[in-house]
């Protein structure tokens, strides 16, 4: 195992970030300080899901309890419908052996609960990464309040504009999905008391609206996308008037549940969806990418968050066989190398899952449309929920050393 003296900075305290602090802290035994620009650990308050594969994840480290115990489990599978509510097929959000199923999350919970597994003085906030470069005694950071300091390793899980990046040498050019989403979340009591506990997806005239609980079920989650060149023209998100959202999936065409339930709205904000091709390296030297700053993915599978988990983990099973200082940039390659293709189909597969439920390119007709989500159904429960990230790195490790003996 690396030294335990061994110094990596984690450049992001969102979702991954902090994932990647736990896991490297309990595996790999290194030192990890966590540097986030914001001047306080926080979220959008929106949901999110915690899938069986990250889950899985999660449990290893021994921090799914407390995340379970502030989400929202559903009462068994979602459902995909068209837009008058006549269901097209159920989606079987759990893994094959049942042993681990979706988490309805609000955001702010889940940064709360992996901060509580992060020592505070482990994290700094405030601290607005300005450079990064390898200097002869390591990584040199940089940031824009004055401080720099140097370690043995960095970490970029800072996004899609990510800094670190640049510093491997990878400049993607954001790509437009031609949709923005609104968001946000419902007080569950508004809603009538029969009102079903599970993922529920509304599909027509090129737009989709997904709603499911969090938070112990005393909220919904929801996230409406509708064809917009907004984007375009200006800044990313910003607020949004509930009455632009409601006129979306208004007349007689949508289902009058749907349009009950977005007349319990308040408050909402509009986002323009972006991802971006897959990289072609991740690493350079003793730095790496980890999450949407590798693999930027729009949420259609909600894999995001879930792809930074894994990451997480295949990053600290990686960094914890180096023996010394000098094999971290050998693990970063190895990482790389492991989940490059394993998020590059996802990133491409999210892309098509937000093709089928708009009815876009082949899609518009239904009928292929309606059979690729019922196949899709058990496509995501074998490739992507059973998916065990550990194994599959440990798996490699081994492969890599009898390469290396023979």
């Amino acid at each position: 195992m690396v030294s335990q003296n061994a110094r990596v900075a984690i450049i992001g305290g969102g979702m991954g970030g902090l994932t990647a602090a736990i896991a490297l802290t309990k595996i790999a035994g290194v030192q990890v300080t966590v540097f986030e620009q914001a001047s306080q650990l926080g979220e959008v308050g929106a949901g999110v899901t915690v899938a069986p594969n990250a889950a899985r994840v999660l449990d290893r480290l021994g921090v799914l309890e407390g995340i379970r115990s502030v989400g929202a489990v559903p009462d068994g599978h979602g459902v995909y419908q068209n837009a008058m509510g006549e269901i097209v097929t159920d989606a079987a959000w759990e893994d094959t052996a049942k042993n681990y199923q979706n988490i309805g999350m609000y955001r702010p919970d889940l940064i709360n609960a992996l901060a509580s597994n992060v020592p505070a003085e482990v994290v700094r906030l405030g601290h607005r990464l300005k450079s990064v470069e390898t200097v002869d005694s390591g990584v040199r950071v940089e940031f824009e309040n004055g401080v720099e300091d140097v370690f043995d390793a960095v970490i970029g899980a800072d996004g899609i504009h990510s800094v670190v990046r640049q510093a491997v040498g990878q400049h993607p050019e954001p790509v437009y999905s031609g949709y923005i989403v609104y968001r946000g979340v419902v007080d569950a009591s508004l809603l009538p008391e029969d009102w079903p506990m599970i993922s529920q997806v509304w599909m027509g005239n090129r737009r989709h609206f997904m709603a499911y609980p969090l938070q112990q079920r005393k909220l919904f989650n929801f996230v409406a996308g509708v064809p917009s060149d907004r984007p375009l023209n200006g800044p990313w998100s910003g607020p949004a008037e509930v009455s632009e959202l409601a006129a979306e999936f208004a007349g007689d065409q949508w289902d009058p549940k749907l349009q009950h339930f977005i007349r319990q709205i308040d408050k909402t904000f509009w986002w323009g969806l972006f991802d971006h091709d897959p990289l072609t390296n991740w690493s350079r030297g003793a730095i790496t990418l980890l999450g949407d700053a590798a693999h930027t993915m729009l949420p259609h599978q909600g894999q995001g968050v879930n792809q930074a988990i894994e990451d997480s983990m295949a990053l600290a099973t990686f960094l914890a066989a180096a023996d010394e200082i000098a094999d971290i940039p050998e693990a970063f390659r190895r990482y790389t190398a492991v989940r490059m293709q394993r998020t590059a189909i996802l990133q491409h597969g999210s892309r098509r899952a937000g093709a089928m439920f708009d009815a876009q390119y082949e899609f518009a007709d239904l009928d292929k449309r309606d059979a690729d989500i019922r196949v899709g159904r058990d496509f995501r429960r074998s490739t992507v929920f059973d998916y065990d990230a550990q194994k599959v790195a440990e798996q490699a490790l081994t492969r890599f050393r009898k390469v290396q003996f023979a």
